[in-house]
């Protein structure tokens, strides 16, 4: 039995989709509950006879005193069963009617749901099945294309593998004939030191900077000029056999991990639903450890062996200038020796008109000397000359910056004063730089100078120096065939 005063909508009513009557319930627990609300909807009291109401009398506002009066009218009165004939009903058949339709709909409604997601459900399994099938397939395709793909590049590096250890066996040729030709020249070169060297124990006016010294040291400098030309050949050699070995280096790990990369790609192409040694790698295709695209794939390899070809192409290249540079140098050197051997000839007479020359220029050096002291001199007092001017609008700027205020304003005196002191700013750092160049320059004319001086000062005085000493000593020269490295 239940207290008076309770509701049996509020025991075991629950939320219902239907919008006509309340979800009924008829679980247990829903009549085991016999605590009423304690807060009462005031359309579920509608029921009540107007009796009750009286005998209720007036609420208190209040939750806590409204708890109190239900508690002692609980107490006080108990509901029979026999009361419920002093009840309304709480439904009307109407209302019953339409709950039952209402169920229909809904039973009818679940099934349709149910079936239509049967039907889904197998046809996505098929589709699924169909598509896994298709995937799978196309996945085997694509990785037998791939397959294609790495035997191609393979095919390519292994040529151009062999082209570059070719390529790189005919330069290591020439670069140790370029050696050997090197090494020929340090017996020419040394003669010629040899006879400058005997040159300079010439006394007074006979040690003059004459055809046959500047032959002699034009000869020098053609040796020289030829060894640090083979020497570059050579350091271009061994740095274009090591880019050769590098390429050939980068070709052979390409290809190796396009071995690797065949052996493993041909297995997963093998592999199959049956295939040992297939699991489960939970998040694998999440995990993406791929450093490089299939465009950026081939373009490695494409740019490996065409940095291989452009590597075989300098080295060609480089062998052909080698080959023009053996040839050229040694004509040079041929050439070079056979005018010492004239200028020595002709010594003698040409020795007046050196002394002549020499003079010459003595002279003109001189008064360029005494010209650009003056131009100095000129420059020094120009630039003294613009400090005055660079002080008095320095002046004025630093005045005007003392206006008040407002009047602190940069007007076109402001503008020209900052004009004018850049310009003269400008106007002395190119007298500086133009002094500089003056200083610099005279003193590339006393060293000048003292050159000519010291040249008009010695003369090589003796025939017997350059006779007996140096002509004996040049007899010797190596061969054609030696200088271009052959022997």
């Amino acid at each position: 039995m239940e207290l008076i005063g309770s509701t049996l909508t509020a025991t075991y009513a629950r939320p219902k989709t239907s919008h006509f009557l309340p979800a009924i319930s008829t679980m247990a627990s829903s009549y085991r509950n016999t605590q009423p609300a304690l807060v009462m909807n005031p359309s579920a009291n509608m029921w009540r006879t107007n009796s009750y109401y009286k005998s209720m009398g007036a609420v208190p506002s209040s939750p806590s005193k409204q708890r109190d009066n239900l508690d002692m009218v609980r107490a006080k009165t108990m509901f029979y069963p026999s009361n419920r004939t002093a009840l309304t009903t709480r439904y009307t058949p109407e209302d019953w009617y339409k709950s039952n339709q209402s169920n229909y709909r809904e039973s009818e409604s679940s099934r349709k749901s149910a079936e239509r997601l049967r039907r889904d459900t197998v046809r996505l399994m098929q589709d699924r099945d169909q598509l896994t099938r298709r995937s799978q397939e196309n996945t085997s395709k694509n990785i037998g294309e791939r397959l294609n793909d790495i035997v191609f590049w393979k095919s390519e590096l292994s040529h151009e593998i062999d082209n570059m250890v070719t390529e790189i066996a005919a330069l290591t040729e020439v670069k140790r004939r370029l050696e050997r030709a090197l090494a020929e020249t340090e017996g020419p070169l040394q003669v010629s030191q040899e006879c400058l060297y005997h040159r300079e124990k010439r006394m007074s006016i006979d040690l003059v900077h004459d055809d046959v010294e500047k032959d002699l040291i034009k000869e020098v400098e053609v040796i020289k000029s030829c060894q640090e030309r083979m020497r570059r050949h050579l350091d271009r050699a061994i740095a274009q056999l090591a880019s050769n070995r590098a390429a050939q280096h980068e070709l052979e790990r390409d290809i190796s991990d396009k071995v690797t990369a065949q052996r493993i790609d041909d297995r997963c192409h093998h592999l199959r639903n049956t295939s040992d040694g297939i699991g489960y790698y939970r998040g694998i295709e999440r995990l993406d450890p791929s450093l490089s695209l299939p465009d950026s794939w081939s373009k490695f390899t494409d740019d490996n062996i065409l940095h291989s070809q452009s590597e075989r192409a300098a080295s060609h290249k480089l062998r052909d200038e080698i080959e023009i540079l053996l040839n050229t140098t040694s004509n040079e050197m041929w050439n070079q020796f056979n005018n010492v051997n004239v200028a020595f000839t002709n010594r003698i007479s040409e020795t007046a008109d050196a002394k002549n020359n020499l003079q010459t220029h003595l002279a003109k050096t001189l008064q360029e000397i005494f010209q650009t002291e003056m131009l100095i001199d000129s420059l020094k007092k120009a630039l003294r000359d613009k400090e005055c001017p660079l002080k008095v609008a320095q002046t004025r700027l630093e005045e005007r910056t003392r206006r008040p205020n407002v009047e602190l304003c940069r007007d076109n005196p402001h503008h020209r004063l900052v004009s004018e002191v850049r310009e003269i700013e400008d106007t002395i750092y190119k007298l500086q730089e133009r002094l500089m160049e003056a200083e610099n320059s005279l003193q590339v004319l006393v060293k000048t100078k003292v050159t000519l001086e010291h040249d008009l000062s010695v003369k090589a005085n003796s025939l017997f120096l350059e006779q007996e000493k140096c002509m004996s000593m040049r007899k010797s020269f190596p061969s054609m065939p030696r200088l271009v490295g052959f022997t």
